[in-house]
């Protein structure tokens, strides 16, 4: 025993910690004021990997991009994580969005989560650090400052299950969550953000695309119907077939014809068979081919990328020359007036080294002039397939007579076929006259009258057309220029 030793009161223990506090705090402020952030990072490094020495854990690092790709890995954790609920973990992010039914979870930044792999342990960690405001230079005409954030994760486990963990069960990730994500998905339709800047921001917004139209929904011809759809299907199960012929794993789809003949309505049911994703890609939003590349890097596989108007967005006539960019102003949110997209460009976007930059994407463009475009766009290996998009035919008729009325025969039937053959009417201008009446009767006599209109319509712009060629053909001389010679009687010269 030492008779000597007396313990501290609460108050002096009290005042000790206050005191140790307030020396911490003090070093905190004085060392966040005076010391760079280099070397406050370049001490914790040091200190860490002075701390690490002592212990047999080990960390992975998986960050959130690889050069100008997002990590597959990243976004395979993310998603396999939502589906751990551990105990110990005090906070998560959960979200429902719109028309959807389950609750998004994700984890909170810098927290952690445990897992269990083949009988031991592992520990996730999420880290999201600010970087300072940068500015970056852009090669094409204009300049950013931006602020951007590093999201990476930590996987911390023993060391001697390195081996394991990169052979086993980070495959077992991307597997699993691939299944998740197919559970989980939302088909979601993309179209550009009106601010995209920065090299890690992503440049597509996106809503959820509950557009109905499915092929049993389309008034098509039946064997064309059928083309596309095994057309599809051999697409996405030939997946080796590309790799061994050396050829990139898309597929280009040609869609023209009038207005109104369900050109969006076929590239809505081919995004719902395959269930793939849809981007919406305005050609005039873009200002160079560096652009088109970026766009191409930043859309995910198994999607549809769809260029509509594509001979009215941007004009593809000839082939012109890349000209310069102007100089422009060096305010951050500067652009610049006019596209800058080329023929070569585009023709590079679609079929040359970039376009392999992912798998299983199909490219749909769109236009009411096929004859407009230049024959280079044409050719297979940038738009293989070529789907004319008629007018109603009877075939047509019927399925839309079935889906709108709910009926497959009836007297008028096979009149209004009859003179759908004989008149040019788009489906929607079908579907517009079915909807004015939910009696088959009614619907089908309205129907009547207005292609009878519409026929008439035609008739006599044919007509007014006819004499209007006609009176030009006809059209007299003028006097002075009869048989060669002027008005005095001289023989007229004529320069050949």
């Amino acid at each position: 025993m030492h008779p000597n030793f007396q313990i501290p009161s609460t108050k002096t223990v009290i005042s000790t910690a206050a005191s140790v506090a307030a020396t911490a705090m003090l070093v905190r402020s004085f060392t966040k004021d005076f010391v760079p952030h280099e070397l406050r990072q370049y001490i914790f490094t040091k200190f860490h990997y002075f701390v690490a020495t002592f212990t047999n854990e080990i960390t992975l690092v998986i960050d959130e991009y690889e050069g100008l790709n997002k990590n597959q890995l990243f976004s395979a954790a993310e998603i396999y994580l939502s589906t751990i609920f551990n105990p110990s973990t005090r906070r998560f992010r959960a979200s429902l969005p719109e028309k959807e039914k389950k609750i998004h979870v994700s984890m909170e930044r810098n927290e952690e989560l445990s897992d269990k792999f083949c009988g031991f342990q592992l520990k996730w960690r999420m880290v999201n650090r600010q970087t300072q405001p940068r500015y970056v230079p852009y090669p094409d005409g204009y300049s950013s400052t931006i602020q951007s954030e590093v999201r990476y994760f930590e996987l911390s486990f023993h060391k001697k299950f390195k081996i394991k963990v990169l052979d086993e069960y980070l495959p077992y990730i991307l597997e699993k969550s691939k299944s998740i994500d197919q559970e989980m998905k939302t088909l979601k339709l993309f179209t550009l953000k009106s601010e995209r800047h920065g090299p890690r921001v992503n440049p597509w917004q996106s809503v959820n695309l509950d557009h109905p139209a499915t092929f049993e929904t389309l008034a098509m011809d039946t064997e064309l119907k059928n083309m596309v759809i095994d057309d599809l299907k051999r697409f996405v199960n030939r997946k080796e077939f590309y790799r061994k012929v050396g050829k990139a794993w898309k597929r280009g789809y040609l869609l023209f014809g009038p207005p109104g003949t369900g050109k969006s309505s076929l590239i809505a049911a081919m995004a719902n068979y395959l269930d793939f994703d849809v981007y919406d890609l305005e050609l005039t939003d873009l200002r160079s081919n560096s652009d088109l590349r970026r766009l191409l890097i930043s859309t995910a596989n198994r999607s549809i990328l769809v260029v509509e108007d594509i001979d009215a967005s941007i004009d593809l006539s000839e082939r012109k020359s890349a000209r310069p960019p102007r100089q422009s102003s060096m305010h951050p949110f500067h652009y610049n007036e006019g596209s800058k997209i080329t023929l070569s460009g585009l023709l590079n976007f679609i079929d040359g080294l970039w376009s392999s930059c992912g798998d299983e994407r199909i490219i749909v463009f769109t236009t009411n002039h096929k004859e407009k475009l230049d024959p280079a766009l044409l050719r297979p290996g940038r738009m293989d397939v070529h789907i004319h998009m008629s007018y109603c035919t009877p075939c047509g008729f019927k399925m839309l007579v079935s889906i709108y009325l709910g009926i497959t025969e009836h007297p008028l039937i096979m009149e209004v076929e009859q003179m759908i053959g004989t008149t040019k009417v788009t489906p929607a201008e079908v579907g517009e006259q079915l909807l004015k009446s939910d009696d088959p009767e009614v619907a089908l006599r309205g129907m009547i009258e207005f292609l009878e209109k519409k026929k008439e319509s035609e008739e006599a712009k044919a007509f007014q057309e006819n004499q209007e060629v006609t009176k030009t053909e006809v059209l007299p001389k003028p006097e002075e220029e009869k048989d060669g010679e002027t008005s005095s009687g001289e023989s007229k010269q004529v320069d050949l």
